[in-house]
């Protein structure tokens, strides 16, 4: 056997090994900070990286680093938790190559899992049964141009939209966006206050005097332990 058809089975081997790996900032067992299943005690998969820089971000530490792990010993670590729900979140989840087969993955494994995504990859990849819960970047995250629009289309009623406020100006952006494009007759949308921006008092105000029709919604988890990583 020649050394390049060697070389060659070798790289051929590496990239299968890829195939079956994701990197991992942590998973972590905690309850459930936003969404529908808020309080729910939740196992979190946080994959490393993400091509977005949003001026609020609180998960800076999982832009980079992180650790290689199997897919299938991903799945053995998370079932060690005994809990039904999971979330895969980031970063940007989706910026991994086979961040759908390890959603899919913990799918086939019984969880109720949810895909928390920044809605500017195509989150038509991912498996029919999993929850994802999209934002849409106001022109306050400083990102609102990569909302990929067409996602929109594809969300299903049990899918969930998520706008994070940072001040009045996002909120009417917002409020003028759910109306022309009738959010709501596609599934769930949520209005989060950016913490810095604005005071959740205000939103709630604003959203009742609008009469819109979309849950408001606190980070619970950062009542309980605010920044600290893994909770």
């Amino acid at each position: 056997m020649t050394a390049v058809v060697q070389d060659m089975r070798k790289t051929g081997a590496n990239a299968l090994a890829r195939a079956d790996r994701v990197r991992i900032t942590e998973i972590f067992h905690s309850l459930q900070g936003e969404s529908r299943t808020v309080g729910l005690p939740t196992v979190f998969v946080r994959l490393t990286g993400c091509p977005l820089r949003c001026v609020y971000c609180d998960t800076e530490y999982a832009f980079h680093g992180g650790e290689w792990r199997g897919i299938d010993e991903v799945c053995r670590t998370v079932a060690n938790y005994a809990t039904h729900h999971v979330t895969v979140t980031g970063g940007e989840p989706l910026a991994q190559f086979n961040a759908d087969r390890l959603i899919h993955a913990l799918a086939d494994a019984g969880h109720e899992v949810s895909v928390e995504t920044s809605g500017a990859m195509d989150i038509s990849v991912l498996d029919e049964r999993i929850v994802r819960v999209m934002d849409i970047k106001t022109p306050g995250s400083g990102e609102m141009a990569r909302n990929r629009w067409e996602n929109l289309d594809l969300l299903r009623p049990h899918d969930q939209i998520k706008f994070v406020i940072c001040d009045r100006a996002d909120y009417e952006w917002s409020r003028d966006l759910f109306r022309s494009k009738v959010l709501n007759k596609r599934c769930e949308v949520l209005f989060s206050p950016e913490h810095e921006g604005v005071k959740p008092a205000d939103l709630a105000d604003w959203i009742l005097e609008d009469r819109l029709p979309v849950r408001f919604q606190l980070q619970l988890h950062k009542y309980l332990w605010g920044d600290e990583p893994g909770r």
